[in-house]
């Protein structure tokens, strides 16, 4: 089973690429983000619970965001592999996501990380926001802390994943099939 985490601060393109590892290696796709959209539009209880920190630019609490993540998983016994999209965006998620998979006999192969640099994010969320409408890509003040947080919170996932030797850093600045094609690369070598 091949299982990917895409991981990369808001704005890198996490799910542009998603879309094209998903029909490459066809992949079942679990975006926390989407799938915080899903519960939040259908008033959920958890998605109730988790506009409440989205809408600040926190990070929904890892139990919530566990909670709906392995109920995405579970519908999909039968995949070749996931790609998780946004998640795990902190270490206890990472330990999480790994006790989980093991119980379905399965682990992360490897995490590709999209690198981008600050500027080129903001102006990637700003013309994101006027095609989706999404209000946490509209504010200045909610992108800078969405990277903030991405910083402080976030990215040390990185050495959790580089010490079980699954970590590859890609260039996320280029084309959109420049950046496919160095993930392709990283992920056949893997």
């Amino acid at each position: 089973m091949l299982n990917i985490v895409l991981f990369g601060p808001p704005g890198a393109g996490k799910g542009t690429q998603s879309e094209r590892l998903i029909e490459k290696f066809n992949l079942v796709h679990l975006s926390t983000g989407d799938i915080f959209r899903y519960n939040i539009k259908g008033e959920t209880e958890l998605g109730v619970l988790a506009k409440s920190y989205i809408d600040k630019g926190q990070l929904v609490p890892d139990e919530v965001t566990i909670k709906m993540l392995r109920s995405e998983v579970l519908k999909n016994e039968s995949a070749k592999g996931f790609i998780f999209d946004g998640f795990p965006r902190t270490n206890a998620q990472a330990e999480a996501l790994d006790a989980f998979l093991a119980v379905l006999n399965t682990s992360i192969t490897l995490m590709a990380a999209l690198e981008v640099e600050e500027n080129e994010l903001k102006e990637r969320l700003k013309k994101r926001a006027e095609v989706s409408g999404r209000s946490d890509d509209a504010d200045p003040e909610i992108i800078a802390n969405r990277i903030q947080v991405y910083k402080n919170e976030t990215a040390p996932v990185k050495e959790f994943y580089q010490t079980q030797n699954k970590f590859v850093s890609i260039d996320g600045v280029g084309s959109i099939d420049d950046i496919t094609n160095r993930l392709f690369e990283a992920i056949t070598k893997f």
